[in-house]
């Protein structure tokens, strides 16, 4: 019976990813086509095979440049999500915080990158830490909202039958109120991690020494267009695998998404 229903789950998780890999194939097949047929300028867009190529001749430069990036984007990911739902309490438990905080925190968010940058190096220099900085600061803000629209979705009864128990406000709250809003949380925490890293490659394009930025900045001055979608695959790909990890995270820490559904919902 396990054997089996591992196999049902293989299988449907098969065939939702069927569509997905044919759209790909189609996508590169014909972009291969429209370039090679259509004698399309390498300078202007490179086909699928040569940023394969490109990628494969450049990876022993382009693998330093990766590693800067990705322990930018992790730290400051990380912080972001300890920040993010430390602030969210914080808002919802208390309305003179939320009144007076979250506008700020809207408003922060408004700002485009290139703004804030420059006050970054002027407080960090070219160093990683201010990179991390930034990527923490733009990644908490849909985490502390998803935190607190989460809380504020609790039904009253949880709280109710906790409190009734003898429980501690403080207790219910750690214990029950985050554990009933942690999907919503993850929804947040999945959002951030969407651009971790193309935040951490902006803010290196904008100043720094190291890193996919100056990568990428380095491909655009040199008018080499295979490498410039080199990077954006490899920030792709990271960014897929920190997807995975969430939501890897999130099946260990909370079980399936079904888990949590009423079994006397249909009845």
């Amino acid at each position: 019976m396990a054997e089996s229903h591992v196999q049902r789950k293989l299988l449907d998780m098969m065939k939702r990813r069927i569509p997905t890999v044919i759209a790909i194939v189609l996508l590169l097949a014909v972009w291969e086509a429209w370039v090679r047929i259509g004698h399309v300028p390498s300078t202007m867009i490179a086909s699928p095979s040569e940023i394969a190529q490109a990628t494969v001749e450049t990876w022993p430069t382009l693998w330093p440049a990766t590693q800067v990036t990705l322990l930018e984007g992790t730290v400051g990911f990380l912080l972001a999500v300890a920040c993010g739902i430390l602030i969210g309490i914080l808002l919802y438990c208390s309305r003179v915080a939320n009144a007076a905080l979250f506008p700020l925190l809207s408003a922060a968010q408004t700002m485009p990158l290139i703004s804030i940058a420059p006050l970054f190096l002027i407080w960090f220099g070219f160093e990683i830490s201010g990179k991390i900085v930034i990527v923490a600061v733009f990644g908490l803000f849909p985490i502390a909202v998803q935190t607190v629209r989460g809380l504020e979705a609790v039904p009253q009864f949880y709280s109710d039958v906790a409190l009734t128990c003898g429980a501690t406000r403080a207790w219910t709250l750690w214990h029950v109120k985050l554990r009933v809003a942690a999907r919503q949380i993850y929804g947040g925490i999945r959002v951030s991690a969407a651009y971790i890293f193309a935040t951490a490659t902006t803010a290196e394009y904008l100043g720094a020494r190291k890193g996919l930025g100056i990568w990428l900045q380095a491909a655009y001055n040199s008018f080499r267009t295979p490498l410039i979608f080199s990077a954006t695959l490899v920030i792709i790909v990271i960014t897929g695998i920190l997807m995975c990890l969430v939501n890897l995270s999130e099946r260990l820490l909370l079980g399936p998404a079904d888990a949590d559904a009423d079994p006397d919902a249909d009845q």
